[in-house]
């Protein structure tokens, strides 16, 4: 089960590249961010299919994205000065509550 969850979070980190690929090929016109964007978004859904293996699709994707979001909050905040306002700090916040009460109380997160 370690390497499930290791599995999602390499999808979540090559999705959250490519996401931030996506912003600095700004429209794919830059070459060097638009592979970015093809690598990340690949790498993550090929992942994302393994942890598909032994994950429920809707338990995977609601970590994934929620994971993932987070993350590129993080990343948008800090290579792009993308400020987020306390509404966005909350709803952040709720959306990490929310994934913590999927691995720390569902028993739905088995096949």
């Amino acid at each position: 089960m370690i390497k499930t969850y290791f599995f999602l979070l390499v999808a979540v980190a090559f999705e959250t590249f490519g996401s931030a690929c996506l912003q600095a090929s700004q429209q794919f016109t830059k070459l060097w961010p638009t592979v970015g964007v093809a690598v990340g978004f690949i790498g993550g859904l090929y992942f994302f299919t393994l942890v598909l293996k032994v994950l429920p699709l809707g338990i995977t994707y609601a970590l994934w994205s929620g994971i993932g979001m987070v993350l590129i909050a993080g990343v948008g905040w800090l290579l792009f000065n993308q400020r987020l306002d306390a509404p966005a700090l909350i709803g952040i916040g709720l959306i990490l509550a929310g994934i913590m009460v999927i691995n720390l109380f569902s028993r739905s997160h088995f096949h």
